[in-house]
């Protein structure tokens, strides 16, 4: 008698993960905010992925010996992607707003299957389009209406290059991590962030801080929460595909404005509404429908 595999559940251990680092990336703006008051954006990505390397690092110093070249330019090439995504949302807030910014960098939610359509020919289920229609949605709706009226200046375009490497680094996580090692190629893309974004600090003239209260404590903080987000971010993506990520990712600036609301802001309704439409997103994304057998029996399409 012939036993047939059930479908993964909608949420396993690998979704419930990304969602729980999308609440601690979520509650990083925070910290962001109060941390750039007293550093240069430069200095403070250095200090903070140098931190979350070397915390990396002294997890699992026995393993770094083995570092294989695959690994050091994965790691490499990851690195380059994140520092991509952080240095320049940080510069683009410099010059637009932040519900603008939020808006802009939403566009990193439909570049990922497109870029994989495109360049990896691997073409998204229909309910997965549907999904990611209405989580953009969903993150317009979020912003508010500044989103809407989009000039397209200095601000606007280095918050858009920096979508387009939070795409990359999804991708790249998601093509390539399976084969590698998890903890090495975060070290390696952790400490890559770091040096490239200590070596352009004199390049573009930004000062050292002074080491205050508020910005060892940001830098020791943000080092912990990067370190965890970027391995759990390597460990899921092994186990699920990049666009089912990406929707999850979309949930980000949902517990973005939650925290934010809890430290006082306040969440207009169509915000409200954003937030529902991005949940119903994740659950859309994960719906297949049912096609009987010619013995009755129902089986799920797949990707």
């Amino acid at each position: 008698m012939k036993t047939h595999a059930s479908p993964p559940p909608a949420l396993g251990l690998p979704e419930l993960a990304l969602i729980a680092i999308t609440f601690i990336w979520g509650g990083t703006f925070l910290v962001v905010q109060h941390a750039v008051t007293v550093s240069g954006p430069l200095a403070f990505v250095a200090a903070r992925f140098a931190v979350a390397a070397g915390i990396g690092a002294l997890i699992c110093r026995g393993q770094l010996r083995q570092l294989t070249k695959a690994e050091l330019f994965t790691g490499m090439a990851i690195g380059v992607s994140i520092f991509g995504g952080y240095a320049l949302q940080t510069y683009g807030l410099m010059h637009i707003s932040s519900s603008k910014s939020a808006f802009i960098t939403a566009f990193y939610v439909p570049i990922v299957p497109l870029v994989q359509w495109l360049v990896f020919k691997q073409r998204p289920h229909p309910a997965v389009w549907a999904a990611v229609v209405l989580a953009f949605v969903g993150l317009l709706l979020l912003t508010g209406t500044d989103g809407l009226s989009m000039g397209f200046g200095k601000g606007e375009l280095m918050t858009a290059v920096g979508a387009i490497a939070i795409a990359l680094e999804i991708i790249l996580i998601s093509r390539v991590s399976p084969q590698l090692n998890i903890l090495r190629v975060t070290i390696v893309q952790l400490a890559t962030a770091s040096l490239i974004a200590l070596l352009l600090m004199p390049v573009m003239g930004e000062a050292p801080p002074v080491l205050s209260k508020t910005f060892i404590l940001s830098v020791l903080a943000l080092g912990c929460a990067s370190a965890l987000i970027q391995y759990v971010m390597n460990w899921a993506q092994k186990r699920i595909s990049a666009t089912k990520a990406t929707l999850i990712y979309a949930g980000e600036p949902v517990w973005a404005g939650v925290i934010g609301r809890i430290a006082g802001e306040r969440l207009p309704a169509m915000a409200i509404a954003g937030a529902a439409l991005i949940i119903a997103a994740g659950i859309l994304s994960e719906w297949r429908p049912r096609r009987l057998r010619a013995d009755g029996k129902a089986i799920v399409s797949s990707d």
